[in-house]
């Protein structure tokens, strides 16, 4: 049975928070679980800003203290550590687990689609050709959501894309990342081939409005007409006569949602207002859109929120083939207590529906600045996936 063990660490110092982390690793003569023939240990890392110009010394102390040599991870507004979660301060979560050996491959950061991976990466994906991974991705990179799908293209090879989970950076300092060691600017990761299997799912927490209406006139990300009428009369149709007296009030609760082309279940891209032109009756979202496209205004609030979690939660466990071993969360910014309205209540979800006899699922992950689920870009979600 593979072993996976989650711990975190708090406090002003990176030093004791990292101590805390591996205190909570080791057992009680300092040594890890016995690894099992033909196994390997790769360890995820997930910071608070606070501790963002730290993660160099945090990486060197947790390796020289675990000697495990395989690291992957990033920086968010707030981290997850089993049924917790911790926001504002400074915190740190570390989840360890048992592979078979040779079936991941940490992967550096893929920055320009223009040059070859490195020698051994290639190796790897040629020989393997893996189906999974998990990505983290730099805001702050104009070409983000291309190198997601590149990254997923190299990876898939004949199978056409490998699906990729993960997020991007949230930090007010240095958007770091860690493939074994600091790195940054573009996307990393691990790929995982055929022998490791898992089960994700995507919590929107959105619910539409109305029905989805076609982009009839449109440039860049205005939208100037939706069904030939100006689309500032369609949104008001869609959120009611008294949202419609104060658009003011719709900024955070509704959202456009652009559908994803070919989802079997679904999903849309979920994209802020951030414009409305009153006088010509257009409306600005944070994406470019299309003639022909079609977008459906959706509510953002805790109830549909809590629903949507529910929902994903029930269809993840009718989809495991056994008790899950481990497991990483990516959610939103914009999610955790301001759309919970407690703090730590977005995990307590998670970590109830999926706990056993034996206790919590080790879990971890960030609240970052986009949700990867498909090798797509999403905004406002939660990404969970579980390994087995």
């Amino acid at each position: 049975m593979n072993k996976f063990i989650s711990a975190y660490g708090t406090g002003s110092s990176w030093a004791y928070a990292a101590k805390e982390c591996v205190e909570g690793l080791l057992d009680k003569h300092g040594t890890l679980p016995p690894l099992r023939d033909g196994y390997q240990w790769l360890g995820f890392i997930y910071a608070t800003g606070a501790y963002a110009a730290d993660m160099a010394s945090i990486l060197t102390y947790l390796r020289q203290k675990t000697n495990i040599d395989y690291w992957s991870g990033t920086i968010g507004s707030g981290i997850i550590v089993d049924d917790w979660e911790y926001h504002d301060n400074p915190a740190l979560g570390v989840m360890v687990g048992q592979f078979p050996e040779n079936s991941f491959k940490v992967l550096p950061t893929f920055d320009d689609i223009t040059e070859p991976m490195a020698d051994d990466v290639l190796q790897w994906l040629s020989d393997n050709t893996p189906g999974f991974g998990i990505s983290h991705g730099d805001p702050s990179n104009p070409d983000i959501v291309t190198l997601i799908e590149e990254l997923s293209l190299s990876m898939g090879g004949a199978l056409g894309g490998s699906f990729l989970v993960g997020g991007l950076t949230a930090s007010s300092g240095n958007n770091y990342q860690i493939a074994n060691q600091i790195t940054g600017n573009g996307v990393s990761g691990v790929a995982f081939d055929s022998r490791i299997t898992v089960v994700s799912g995507l919590s929107q927490g959105c619910v539409p409005l109305n029905q989805t209406h076609m982009v009839t006139e449109a440039v860049d990300n205005v939208i100037m007409a939706l069904d030939g009428k100006p689309a500032l009369d369609v949104l008001k149709e869609d959120v009611g006569e008294l949202l419609s007296r104060d658009l003011t009030r719709l900024a955070g609760f509704i959202l456009a949602a652009i559908p994803v082309a070919g989802s079997d279940t679904g999903d849309f891209m979920v994209r802020n207002l951030t414009a409305i032109d009153i006088d010509r009756g257009w409306i600005a979202i944070g994406e470019s859109i299309e003639t022909g496209d079609k977008v459906t205004f959706v509510r953002r609030d805790p109830a549909s929120a809590r629903a949507d979690m529910d929902r994903m939660l029930d269809d993840i466990k009718a989809r495991m083939p056994s008790e899950p071993k481990g497991g990483l969360y990516f959610s939103c910014v914009g999610r955790g207590p301001y759309m919970f309205g407690t703090a730590g209540e977005e995990a307590r979800i998670i970590g109830a529906a999926l706990s056993s006899d034996s206790g919590p699922l080790p879990i971890v992950g960030f609240f970052g600045n986009g949700e990867i689920s498909n090798s797509r870009l999403y905004g406002y979600t939660g990404v969970l996936v579980l390994f087995f």
